[in-house]
């Protein structure tokens, strides 16, 4: 099997729009051929954004400011044109995502985020505590995947469920923003920013 380099997953991310782990997946299967990566990626229900040779140079950096004062957070998000990134939903996917990040406090963007290290001390640190409870190693496995799987949709602002209706996910409305504007939309950063308020130990909360 064909080593899968890092520019391979790159530019698969860069014409799909798919996050770096299912693109690596993908490769993979396909043997380091990014045309049957694709049917893959379909075949799996995923969304491509056929995006060659455009890339996401424009954007928008948002800034939102609970009414308290207390929590303010500013996110990027990167698009492929000046147009996109000054439509209607363009900027209502921003400001909704800017005020998610000030009520739900994600650490990182999505899972290709997450150091490596951190994931690997997760999913050790429940293993061992499964096998200690002499749990068989499928029910282990299967219990560890659905562990990290958790953590990604406590940790990761894609995978959160969006606060003011948690049946659609962060990931979700990107999807289908970028369905809406036919481009490669993703938030490339953020930040948050509180003040620590004495007896609140949430400040982003309307009761604080």
């Amino acid at each position: 099997m064909p080593a899968i380099s890092s520019d391979q997953i790159k530019k698969l991310r860069d014409q799909t729009g798919i996050g770096m782990m299912d693109c690596k997946r993908a490769l993979v299967a396909a043997e380091g051929d990014i045309e049957r990566a694709k049917e893959i990626l379909r075949e799996q229900g995923l969304e491509l954004m056929e995006q060659i040779g455009r890339e996401a140079h424009e954007g928008r950096v948002v800034a939102y400011v609970h009414h308290t004062g207390k929590v303010g957070v500013l996110v990027d998000i990167a698009c492929n044109t000046d147009f996109a990134a000054n439509s209607a939903e363009f900027l209502q996917f921003a400001n909704d995502v800017a005020m998610h990040i000030a009520a739900e406090a994600p650490t990182y963007v999505g899972p290709d985020d997450v150091p490596a290290e951190l994931i690997e001390a997760e999913q050790a640190g429940f293993r061992k505590q499964l096998e200690e409870q002499g749990k068989p190693a499928q029910v282990i496995e299967k219990a560890v995947e659905g562990r990290l799987k958790k953590f990604y949709e406590d940790a990761c602002l894609v995978k959160q469920a969006f606060v003011k209706d948690p049946e659609v996910t962060i990931e979700e409305m990107l999807a289908d923003l970028r369905t809406k504007t036919g481009e490669n939309i993703f938030v490339r950063q953020f930040a948050r920013f509180t003040i620590e308020v004495s007896g609140c130990a949430d400040p982003s909360l309307a009761s604080c």
